[in-house]
């Protein structure tokens, strides 16, 4: 029941991280830059993300313009754009392969089995985290390091947006949810080579027993 229990928790995390990958993925705010003018009608807030830049005036007005060119693109954000498809599409396969080997399910055969596909299920969803993280982590570098630089204008310099962090917080659910999924495999498999070991132990002493009793018939 613990097990399952665990591996039941690692699914809501899994889902809620799959949904933030996807969330983080098409939002426009990775990156913002909040232009404040004298008056309170040219106020804007200019937003970057991996697939368009979007603007938006404090009059209510908004506008996105949609990015064509990938070479004309910095490589980390071509980087980005890539890691989080694929950390998309890995958590997604995590879920679905994980909900196969949970234990509370009635799919992937008997014990050893949906063991093993657990466990698979798990990894996909590390490697999920693990590829989401990476572009993120970049992106935030870059953000940091431009806005630490003295040569680059006060109006050309971003902040992290709320894709960013969402990024990492889902990049950390999809990694434990992976890490618990794996460790309820390793569970059980230590359980299964720890039992046979002490029905081992009663046909030796048998064997003993019997050889002791042809012993003494001998004498």
């Amino acid at each position: 029941m613990a097990s399952a229990g665990l591996q039941f928790f690692a699914f809501i995390l899994a889902l809620l991280g799959v949904l933030g990958a996807i969330t983080a993925t098409l939002l426009p705010n990775w990156k913002v830059n909040a232009d404040v003018g004298s008056n309170i009608i040219t106020a804007i807030t200019q937003m970057q993300g991996l697939w368009m830049d979007c603007t938006w005036y404090s009059t209510g007005m908004f506008s996105c313009t949609l990015k064509y060119s990938v070479l004309s693109l910095p490589v980390y954000i071509q980087a980005a754009r890539t890691t989080m498809v694929l950390s998309c599409i890995l958590s997604a396969f995590g879920i679905c392969i994980s909900t196969v080997g949970m234990k509370c399910t009635k799919l992937g055969g008997d014990r050893d089995t949906k063991s093993y596909t657990s466990s698979a299920g798990g990894v996909c969803l590390i490697l999920a985290g693990i590829f989401e993280l990476v572009p993120t982590s970049w992106y935030t570098r870059e953000i940091i390091s431009n806005f630490m630089d003295r040569t680059v204008p006060e109006s050309s310099k971003n902040e992290p947006g709320g894709a960013v962090y969402i990024g990492f917080i889902s990049a950390g659910l999809l990694f434990i949810a992976g890490v618990i999924f794996c460790t309820t495999c390793f569970k059980k498999q230590q359980g299964a080579w720890i039992y046979p070991t002490k029905q081992q132990q009663f046909p030796a002493t048998q064997q003993e027993n019997s050889a002791g009793y042809n012993l003494k018939d001998y004498v």
